[in-house]
């Protein structure tokens, strides 16, 4: 690990924003806050939205600023990454955002039963030869109802029509209320004020894919608690192209 990237995990240590339970440590020492945030943190009783596979931290603070009544967790596992976020909320004197570090597999470790009232994937990795790593698979979707509310909203938004295209089949076979969604997002007409408002945010890669000429796809839906869910059985075809820093990885020309 190079001398940057020890830096900024040391400096991170003192961040008063940053909670930091990768798998190794979460699995002898219980999250104590979990079911606990609103009153041990935030210190209110707004609604709690996590951004899952944050990076950078980009949109987390952004939405936090845009939205001053919510309270905003970015969780990712890369630490260097989160930094600048983290970095830059405390800097912006945010105390409606959190930063929580651990592997998104147990993140139902770390919220109670209706802690959380909206979930953001934004352009995660689209996994395209395993929907267990996908973000928006049935395997996640499962942890997301061990504290999301009931009918609470998830986002996803990314440049992958791989990922796009396999969220709403699982949506669609699953029965889950669409409340909105499009496959070119900035240039959909009929958008509502919340949403054009969000579309404000944009992240350094995402002006990138922009410029490339690749449409943002974006689909919100609610997740009710009750009912089985299933596993979309189709073929989809994969990305065409290679994403930043992401490789195709497959010869194949579909995946499920």
């Amino acid at each position: 690990m190079g001398k940057g990237k020890l830096a900024k995990f040391a400096e991170m240590e003192t961040f008063e924003n940053v909670f930091q339970y990768p798998f190794s440590v979460i699995s002898n020492e219980p999250f104590a806050m979990k079911g606990h945030w609103n009153e041990q943190y935030f210190k209110n009783n707004n609604p709690i939205v996590l951004e899952l596979g944050c990076g950078k931290g980009e949109y987390t603070v952004e939405l936090a600023k845009l939205y001053p009544d919510m309270n905003f967790v970015g969780v990712d596992i890369k630490g260097a990454r989160m930094w600048t976020g983290a970095k830059q909320a405390i800097e912006a004197g945010l105390k409606n955002v959190a930063f929580l570090r651990t592997n998104i597999e147990i993140i139902d470790r770390f919220f109670g039963l209706d802690e959380v009232s909206e979930i953001w994937l934004t352009f995660s990795d689209p996994q395209m030869k395993n929907e267990h790593k996908r973000l928006s698979s049935t395997f996640f979707m499962e942890r997301y109802r061990h504290f999301l509310k009931d009918n609470g909203i998830i986002h996803l938004k990314t440049d992958s029509n791989f990922l796009f295209t396999y969220t709403k089949y699982m949506v669609d076979v699953n029965k889950l209320p669409v409340v909105f969604s499009t496959d070119d997002l900035y240039h959909t007409e009929g958008i509502d004020d919340k949403t054009r408002k969000i579309l404000s945010i944009q992240t350094y890669y995402e002006s990138m894919w922009i410029e490339r000429g690749l449409n943002i796809k974006y689909i919100k839906f609610q997740l009710p608690q009750e009912g089985e869910l299933k596993e979309p059985e189709v073929e989809i075809e994969l990305d065409d192209y290679r994403s930043y820093h992401r490789d195709k990885r497959s010869g194949n020309d579909t995946h499920k």
